[in-house]
């Protein structure tokens, strides 16, 4: 069995439009809700064997900021190219090719390709992971590269408006 986490980076800003796409820093709202995203994962004692991470600065900041709250080690986080800007069929590459040592993996990127592998690993749809959002998979396969279409069962889908009064 292994535990796949999905998270979408937090929100970014927009406010230096001279900035690449990459470069994009997280905005006021973004800073509030990834923190409070790591301390929802920490009470249900989330902490995975392997953080990685699209090396986006809105992504990156992202992946930090929950591994800080989930007391992972920062350094532990590891920041692949390939993940920026990754759909479906790239991350399900990469997440064959990981080591079946990790049990737990948490992919921290961007969407639409985040949404698009939920729907394609979970038995519950969802229409759109938001900024910050968390969806969790158990996967019915012993190892990475036996990764397939619907082989997990959904166990969570947290996202910041779902703790809003």
């Amino acid at each position: 069995m292994k535990i796949l986490y999905l998270a979408r980076h937090a929100k970014s800003s927009w406010k230096y439009p001279q900035l690449d796409d990459f470069e994009r820093p997280l905005n006021k709202r973004g800073h509030k809700n990834a923190p409070f995203m790591g301390g929802v994962l920490k009470k249900r004692g989330v902490l995975p064997d392997l953080i990685l991470s699209s090396p986006a600065n809105r992504a990156a900041m992202t992946a930090r900021i929950i591994a800080a709250e989930i007391d992972y080690p920062l350094e532990g986080v590891i920041y692949a190219e390939s993940m920026y800007g990754a759909g479906e069929g790239g991350m399900i590459g990469i997440i064959k090719q990981m080591d079946d040592e990790i049990n737990k993996l948490m992919l921290v990127g961007h969407n639409p390709g985040m949404t698009s592998l939920a729907n394609a690993m979970g038995n519950d749809p969802v229409s759109n992971i938001p900024t910050s959002g968390i969806y969790c998979v158990h996967l019915d396969i012993p190892s990475w590269e036996m990764i397939r279409d619907r082989c997990g069962t959904t166990e969570f889908f947290e996202f910041p408006k779902k703790y809003a009064s």
